[in-house]
Protein backbone atom coordinates (compact mmCIF):
# COMPACT_ATOMS: atom_id res chain seq x y z
CA UNK A 1 0.00 0.00 0.00
CA UNK A 2 1.18 3.54 -0.93
CA UNK A 3 1.37 6.08 1.55
CA UNK A 4 -1.20 8.44 -0.44
CA UNK A 5 -3.74 5.41 -0.16
CA UNK A 6 -2.79 5.04 3.42
CA UNK A 7 -3.30 8.14 4.47
CA UNK A 8 -6.46 8.71 1.79
CA UNK A 9 -8.11 5.73 4.18
CA UNK A 10 -7.56 7.67 7.22
CA UNK A 11 -9.60 10.46 5.64
CA UNK A 12 -12.35 8.36 4.58
CA UNK A 13 -12.17 6.54 8.43
CA UNK A 14 -12.46 10.30 9.60
CA UNK A 15 -15.41 11.46 7.33
CA UNK A 16 -17.03 8.39 7.91
CA UNK A 17 -17.74 8.69 11.90
CA UNK A 18 -20.06 11.91 10.61
CA UNK A 19 -21.94 10.73 8.57
CA UNK A 20 -25.95 11.32 9.58
CA UNK A 21 -24.60 14.79 11.12
CA UNK A 22 -23.46 16.75 8.88
CA UNK A 23 -26.20 17.32 6.60
CA UNK A 24 -26.88 19.38 4.43
CA UNK A 25 -23.43 19.58 4.21
CA UNK A 26 -21.10 16.54 2.92
CA UNK A 27 -18.92 14.74 5.85
CA UNK A 28 -15.52 15.47 4.90
CA UNK A 29 -12.46 13.92 6.23
CA UNK A 30 -8.81 15.52 5.84
CA UNK A 31 -5.54 15.10 6.78
CA UNK A 32 -3.10 17.00 6.66
CA UNK A 33 1.24 14.87 6.59
CA UNK A 34 4.69 16.33 6.50
CA UNK A 35 6.49 14.83 3.39
CA UNK A 36 9.48 12.81 3.72
CA UNK A 37 8.56 11.89 7.24
CA UNK A 38 5.18 10.45 7.13
CA UNK A 39 4.21 12.49 10.45
CA UNK A 40 0.88 13.64 11.01
CA UNK A 41 0.27 17.18 11.15
CA UNK A 42 -3.35 17.44 11.60
CA UNK A 43 -6.98 15.62 11.51
CA UNK A 44 -10.52 16.74 11.39
CA UNK A 45 -13.95 15.95 9.54
CA UNK A 46 -16.62 18.14 9.09
CA UNK A 47 -18.51 19.18 12.24
CA UNK A 48 -21.89 18.69 13.67
CA UNK A 49 -24.24 19.97 11.26
CA UNK A 50 -21.82 20.77 8.56
CA UNK A 51 -19.63 23.57 9.87
CA UNK A 52 -16.74 24.19 9.86
CA UNK A 53 -15.85 21.86 6.98
CA UNK A 54 -12.57 19.44 7.65
CA UNK A 55 -9.85 20.82 5.01
CA UNK A 56 -9.89 24.63 7.69
CA UNK A 57 -9.39 22.16 11.08
CA UNK A 58 -7.02 20.41 10.00
CA UNK A 59 -4.84 23.03 8.72
CA UNK A 60 -5.32 24.66 11.93
CA UNK A 61 -3.82 21.81 13.92
CA UNK A 62 -0.94 21.71 11.26
CA UNK A 63 -0.20 25.39 12.15
CA UNK A 64 2.57 26.53 10.68
CA UNK A 65 3.99 23.26 9.76
CA UNK A 66 1.20 22.92 7.34
CA UNK A 67 3.88 25.25 4.75
CA UNK A 68 5.18 22.57 2.33
CA UNK A 69 2.91 19.88 3.56
CA UNK A 70 0.34 17.43 1.57
CA UNK A 71 -3.75 17.56 2.07
CA UNK A 72 -5.64 14.58 1.94
CA UNK A 73 -9.15 15.10 1.52
CA UNK A 74 -11.80 13.07 0.86
CA UNK A 75 -13.63 15.73 -1.66
CA UNK A 76 -13.00 18.65 -3.79
CA UNK A 77 -11.97 21.66 -1.14
CA UNK A 78 -15.34 24.10 -1.86
CA UNK A 79 -14.36 27.36 -4.18
CA UNK A 80 -17.77 29.40 -2.94
CA UNK A 81 -18.54 31.96 -0.35
CA UNK A 82 -21.19 30.51 2.20
CA UNK A 83 -21.55 30.89 5.94
CA UNK A 84 -17.97 30.61 5.64
CA UNK A 85 -14.96 31.15 3.53
CA UNK A 86 -14.17 29.32 0.75
CA UNK A 87 -11.77 25.84 1.74
CA UNK A 88 -9.44 26.62 -1.10
CA UNK A 89 -8.63 30.01 0.47
CA UNK A 90 -7.75 28.54 3.93
CA UNK A 91 -5.31 25.84 1.96
CA UNK A 92 -3.74 28.27 -0.22
CA UNK A 93 -3.22 30.82 3.12
CA UNK A 94 -1.73 27.82 4.90
CA UNK A 95 1.27 26.89 2.18
CA UNK A 96 0.17 23.60 1.33
CA UNK A 97 2.27 22.22 -1.66
CA UNK A 98 0.17 19.55 -2.59
CA UNK A 99 -3.35 18.29 -2.26
CA UNK A 100 -4.45 14.97 -2.70
CA UNK A 101 -7.77 14.91 -3.36
CA UNK A 102 -10.21 11.57 -4.11
CA UNK A 103 -13.12 12.92 -5.95
CA UNK A 104 -14.65 15.74 -7.90
CA UNK A 105 -17.38 17.84 -6.26
CA UNK A 106 -20.53 17.90 -8.56
CA UNK A 107 -22.45 20.93 -6.28
CA UNK A 108 -22.45 22.91 -9.97
CA UNK A 109 -20.85 25.74 -7.19
CA UNK A 110 -17.54 23.83 -7.20
CA UNK A 111 -17.17 21.08 -9.98
CA UNK A 112 -13.69 21.15 -10.65
CA UNK A 113 -12.91 25.26 -9.77
CA UNK A 114 -11.50 24.58 -6.51
CA UNK A 115 -9.22 21.96 -8.00
CA UNK A 116 -8.54 24.95 -10.60
CA UNK A 117 -8.02 27.63 -8.22
CA UNK A 118 -5.31 25.43 -6.21
CA UNK A 119 -3.59 24.66 -9.11
CA UNK A 120 -3.32 28.07 -10.17
CA UNK A 121 -2.56 29.20 -6.51
CA UNK A 122 0.86 26.60 -7.81
CA UNK A 123 -0.57 24.29 -5.15
CA UNK A 124 -0.13 20.55 -6.86
CA UNK A 125 -3.60 18.61 -6.98
CA UNK A 126 -3.91 15.23 -7.65
CA UNK A 127 -7.20 13.39 -7.93
CA UNK A 128 -9.21 10.32 -8.08
CA UNK A 129 -7.21 8.26 -5.17
CA UNK A 130 -9.85 6.00 -4.04
CA UNK A 131 -12.42 7.83 -5.69
CA UNK A 132 -15.07 4.68 -5.49
CA UNK A 133 -14.76 4.05 -1.96
CA UNK A 134 -15.30 8.44 -1.62
CA UNK A 135 -18.23 8.48 -4.47
CA UNK A 136 -19.93 5.55 -1.50
CA UNK A 137 -19.35 7.66 1.12
CA UNK A 138 -20.64 10.89 -0.45
CA UNK A 139 -23.47 9.05 -2.54
CA UNK A 140 -25.79 11.35 0.14
CA UNK A 141 -24.32 14.86 -1.27
CA UNK A 142 -23.83 13.48 -4.80
CA UNK A 143 -27.50 12.49 -5.13
CA UNK A 144 -29.03 15.63 -3.72
CA UNK A 145 -27.17 17.81 -5.60
CA UNK A 146 -27.43 15.95 -9.05
CA UNK A 147 -31.03 14.53 -8.40
CA UNK A 148 -32.75 17.14 -6.17
CA UNK A 149 -33.04 14.60 -3.58
CA UNK A 150 -31.41 12.25 -0.52
CA UNK A 151 -30.10 9.13 -1.43
CA UNK A 152 -31.94 6.26 -0.29
CA UNK A 153 -30.78 2.96 1.61
CA UNK A 154 -33.89 0.38 1.31
CA UNK A 155 -33.36 -2.35 4.19
CA UNK A 156 -35.89 -5.39 4.17
CA UNK A 157 -35.52 -8.59 6.36
CA UNK A 158 -36.73 -11.87 4.90
CA UNK A 159 -36.95 -15.70 6.12
CA UNK A 160 -34.85 -18.09 4.51
CA UNK A 161 -38.20 -18.76 2.25
CA UNK A 162 -38.79 -15.03 1.03
CA UNK A 163 -41.40 -13.41 3.31
CA UNK A 164 -41.00 -10.45 5.59
CA UNK A 165 -43.93 -11.18 7.81
CA UNK A 166 -46.67 -14.44 8.75
CA UNK A 167 -50.12 -14.47 7.65
CA UNK A 168 -51.85 -14.41 10.92
CA UNK A 169 -51.25 -11.63 13.43
CA UNK A 170 -48.30 -12.94 15.39
CA UNK A 171 -45.11 -10.81 15.15
CA UNK A 172 -42.43 -12.47 13.26
CA UNK A 173 -38.69 -12.29 14.53
CA UNK A 174 -36.43 -12.66 11.43
CA UNK A 175 -33.01 -11.45 12.65
CA UNK A 176 -30.75 -11.92 15.15
CA UNK A 177 -29.12 -9.56 17.20
CA UNK A 178 -26.00 -8.61 15.53
CA UNK A 179 -27.74 -7.64 12.64
CA UNK A 180 -30.01 -5.38 14.27
CA UNK A 181 -27.01 -3.95 16.05
CA UNK A 182 -26.29 -3.16 12.13
CA UNK A 183 -29.28 -1.94 11.70
CA UNK A 184 -28.83 0.59 14.40
CA UNK A 185 -25.63 2.05 13.02
CA UNK A 186 -26.71 2.38 9.67
CA UNK A 187 -29.45 5.08 11.71
CA UNK A 188 -26.88 6.66 13.32
CA UNK A 189 -25.49 7.53 9.86
CA UNK A 190 -28.31 8.41 8.62
CA UNK A 191 -30.12 12.01 7.95
CA UNK A 192 -33.57 10.32 8.37
CA UNK A 193 -35.62 7.15 8.31
CA UNK A 194 -38.27 6.68 6.11
CA UNK A 195 -41.68 4.08 7.10
CA UNK A 196 -44.82 4.04 5.85
CA UNK A 197 -48.01 4.61 8.08
CA UNK A 198 -48.61 0.86 8.11
CA UNK A 199 -45.43 -0.04 9.63
CA UNK A 200 -45.89 2.61 12.02
CA UNK A 201 -49.37 1.32 13.34
CA UNK A 202 -48.75 -2.44 12.93
CA UNK A 203 -45.23 -1.93 14.67
CA UNK A 204 -45.32 0.52 16.47
CA UNK A 205 -42.00 1.55 16.80
CA UNK A 206 -39.30 3.93 18.15
CA UNK A 207 -36.95 4.63 15.12
CA UNK A 208 -34.10 5.70 17.26
CA UNK A 209 -30.51 4.18 17.81
CA UNK A 210 -30.38 1.84 20.73
CA UNK A 211 -26.00 1.65 20.92
CA UNK A 212 -24.11 2.17 23.68
CA UNK A 213 -22.98 5.79 23.56
CA UNK A 214 -24.62 6.64 20.14
CA UNK A 215 -27.86 7.62 21.45
CA UNK A 216 -27.76 10.91 20.44
CA UNK A 217 -27.28 10.12 16.94
CA UNK A 218 -31.12 8.98 16.49
CA UNK A 219 -32.14 10.70 12.73
CA UNK A 220 -34.81 12.21 12.31
CA UNK A 221 -38.01 10.13 11.48
CA UNK A 222 -39.98 10.64 8.98
CA UNK A 223 -43.42 8.84 8.27
CA UNK A 224 -45.84 9.19 5.01
CA UNK A 225 -49.10 9.20 6.54
CA UNK A 226 -51.79 10.33 3.14
CA UNK A 227 -54.95 10.60 5.54
CA UNK A 228 -53.08 11.60 8.67
CA UNK A 229 -54.10 8.07 10.97
CA UNK A 230 -50.95 8.42 13.10
CA UNK A 231 -52.33 7.70 16.66
CA UNK A 232 -51.75 10.28 19.16
CA UNK A 233 -50.81 7.60 21.43
CA UNK A 234 -47.97 6.16 19.11
CA UNK A 235 -44.28 5.71 20.60
CA UNK A 236 -43.62 8.51 17.43
CA UNK A 237 -46.20 11.05 18.31
CA UNK A 238 -45.81 10.74 22.45
CA UNK A 239 -41.54 10.82 21.84
CA UNK A 240 -41.30 14.02 19.00
CA UNK A 241 -40.69 16.28 21.62
CA UNK A 242 -37.20 14.50 21.94
CA UNK A 243 -36.71 12.87 18.51
CA UNK A 244 -37.42 14.94 15.78
CA UNK A 245 -40.62 13.46 14.26
CA UNK A 246 -42.11 15.26 10.33
CA UNK A 247 -45.02 13.18 9.10
CA UNK A 248 -45.92 13.91 5.05
CA UNK A 249 -49.35 14.02 4.34
CA UNK A 250 -51.59 15.25 1.61
CA UNK A 251 -53.54 18.51 1.62
CA UNK A 252 -56.47 16.21 2.19
CA UNK A 253 -55.64 15.14 5.57
CA UNK A 254 -58.39 15.94 7.73
CA UNK A 255 -57.36 19.10 10.41
CA UNK A 256 -58.36 17.80 13.26
CA UNK A 257 -55.77 14.91 13.47
CA UNK A 258 -52.72 17.63 11.57
CA UNK A 259 -53.68 19.75 15.33
CA UNK A 260 -53.38 16.35 17.83
CA UNK A 261 -50.40 15.80 16.36
CA UNK A 262 -48.73 19.45 16.39
CA UNK A 263 -49.53 19.43 19.57
CA UNK A 264 -47.18 16.49 20.76
CA UNK A 265 -44.17 17.84 18.45
CA UNK A 266 -44.84 16.63 15.67
CA UNK A 267 -44.08 18.39 12.24
CA UNK A 268 -46.82 17.92 9.11
CA UNK A 269 -45.87 19.02 5.84
CA UNK A 270 -48.31 18.60 2.86
CA UNK A 271 -46.93 17.02 -0.68
CA UNK A 272 -48.73 16.62 -3.72
CA UNK A 273 -50.81 13.80 -4.32
CA UNK A 274 -50.05 11.06 -6.95
CA UNK A 275 -52.90 9.92 -9.55
CA UNK A 276 -54.68 7.19 -7.05
CA UNK A 277 -54.82 9.76 -4.61
CA UNK A 278 -51.81 8.51 -2.39
CA UNK A 279 -48.47 10.29 -1.59
CA UNK A 280 -46.49 11.17 -4.64
CA UNK A 281 -43.11 9.33 -3.58
CA UNK A 282 -40.90 11.42 -6.00
CA UNK A 283 -42.51 15.10 -4.67
CA UNK A 284 -42.03 13.99 -0.82
CA UNK A 285 -38.24 13.23 -1.69
CA UNK A 286 -37.56 15.81 -3.13
CA UNK A 287 -39.13 17.86 -0.14
CA UNK A 288 -36.85 16.28 1.92
CA UNK A 289 -33.67 17.09 -0.19
CA UNK A 290 -34.69 21.03 0.07
CA UNK A 291 -34.74 20.57 3.68
CA UNK A 292 -31.45 19.21 3.39
CA UNK A 293 -31.28 15.22 3.74
CA UNK A 294 -28.99 13.49 2.02
CA UNK A 295 -28.96 10.06 3.69
CA UNK A 296 -32.39 8.73 3.97
CA UNK A 297 -32.54 5.10 4.89
CA UNK A 298 -36.21 3.53 4.79
CA UNK A 299 -37.48 0.78 7.31
CA UNK A 300 -40.74 0.19 6.07
CA UNK A 301 -42.54 -2.90 5.01
CA UNK A 302 -42.79 -4.24 0.98
CA UNK A 303 -45.57 -2.02 0.18
CA UNK A 304 -42.93 1.05 0.58
CA UNK A 305 -40.52 -1.01 -0.94
CA UNK A 306 -42.32 -1.89 -3.86
CA UNK A 307 -43.46 1.48 -4.68
CA UNK A 308 -39.89 3.44 -3.97
CA UNK A 309 -38.64 0.42 -6.61
CA UNK A 310 -41.91 1.37 -9.11
CA UNK A 311 -40.64 4.92 -8.90
CA UNK A 312 -36.79 4.32 -9.54
CA UNK A 313 -35.68 5.79 -6.16
CA UNK A 314 -33.64 2.94 -4.33
CA UNK A 315 -29.99 3.65 -4.39
CA UNK A 316 -28.78 0.78 -2.08
CA UNK A 317 -30.85 -2.03 -1.13
CA UNK A 318 -29.38 -4.42 1.83
CA UNK A 319 -31.43 -7.75 2.09
CA UNK A 320 -31.10 -8.95 5.06
CA UNK A 321 -32.17 -13.25 5.32
CA UNK A 322 -32.68 -14.86 8.64
CA UNK A 323 -32.52 -18.76 9.49
CA UNK A 324 -36.54 -19.01 9.86
CA UNK A 325 -38.61 -20.52 7.58
CA UNK A 326 -42.53 -20.36 7.46
CA UNK A 327 -42.78 -23.44 5.03
CA UNK A 328 -45.95 -24.57 3.64
CA UNK A 329 -48.06 -21.56 5.61
CA UNK A 330 -46.24 -18.67 3.79
CA UNK A 331 -46.58 -15.21 4.52
CA UNK A 332 -45.95 -11.83 3.27
CA UNK A 333 -43.43 -11.75 0.23
CA UNK A 334 -39.97 -9.29 1.39
CA UNK A 335 -39.75 -8.68 -2.90
CA UNK A 336 -42.55 -7.45 -5.11
CA UNK A 337 -42.25 -7.63 -8.49
CA UNK A 338 -40.54 -4.43 -9.49
CA UNK A 339 -38.32 -4.32 -6.58
CA UNK A 340 -36.68 -8.20 -7.36
CA UNK A 341 -36.92 -6.80 -11.56
CA UNK A 342 -34.78 -4.15 -10.47
CA UNK A 343 -32.53 -5.87 -8.28
CA UNK A 344 -32.21 -8.61 -10.80
CA UNK A 345 -31.51 -6.12 -14.01
CA UNK A 346 -28.74 -4.25 -15.20
CA UNK A 347 -29.76 -1.18 -12.24
CA UNK A 348 -28.62 -2.81 -9.56
CA UNK A 349 -24.80 -4.76 -8.75
CA UNK A 350 -24.38 -6.41 -5.54
CA UNK A 351 -22.01 -4.60 -3.68
CA UNK A 352 -21.45 -6.55 -0.75
CA UNK A 353 -21.89 -9.91 0.97
CA UNK A 354 -21.81 -10.20 5.10
CA UNK A 355 -22.72 -12.62 7.74
CA UNK A 356 -24.27 -11.43 11.22
CA UNK A 357 -24.01 -14.37 13.17
CA UNK A 358 -26.63 -16.64 11.32
CA UNK A 359 -28.14 -14.09 9.02
CA UNK A 360 -27.16 -13.14 5.92
CA UNK A 361 -27.38 -9.31 4.46
CA UNK A 362 -26.18 -8.93 0.70
CA UNK A 363 -25.93 -5.38 -0.38
CA UNK A 364 -26.94 -4.00 -3.61
CA UNK A 365 -25.80 -0.69 -5.27
CA UNK A 366 -27.38 1.39 -7.99
CA UNK A 367 -24.75 1.54 -11.08
CA UNK A 368 -23.28 4.48 -11.72
CA UNK A 369 -23.58 5.86 -14.89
Amino acid sequence: MSDDTHFMRLALALGRRGLGTTWPNPSVGAVVVEPGTGRILGTAATARGGRPHGEPVALAAAGDDARGATLYVTLEPCSHHGRTPPCTDAILASGIARVVSALEDPDPRVAGRGHDLLRQGGVAVETGLMRDAAARDHVGHIIRVTRGRPALHLKLARTRDGFCAAAGPERLRITGPVADGVVHLWRAHADAILIGIGTARADDPSLTVRLPGLEGRSPLRVVLDTHLRLSPASVLARTARDTPTLVLTTRSAPAHARRALEALGVEIASVPADAAGGIDLPAALAQLGERGLTRLCSEGGPRLAEALARADLIDTCTLVTGPVELGPAGGLPALGPALAEALAGDRFREAERLTFGPDEAVTYERNRT
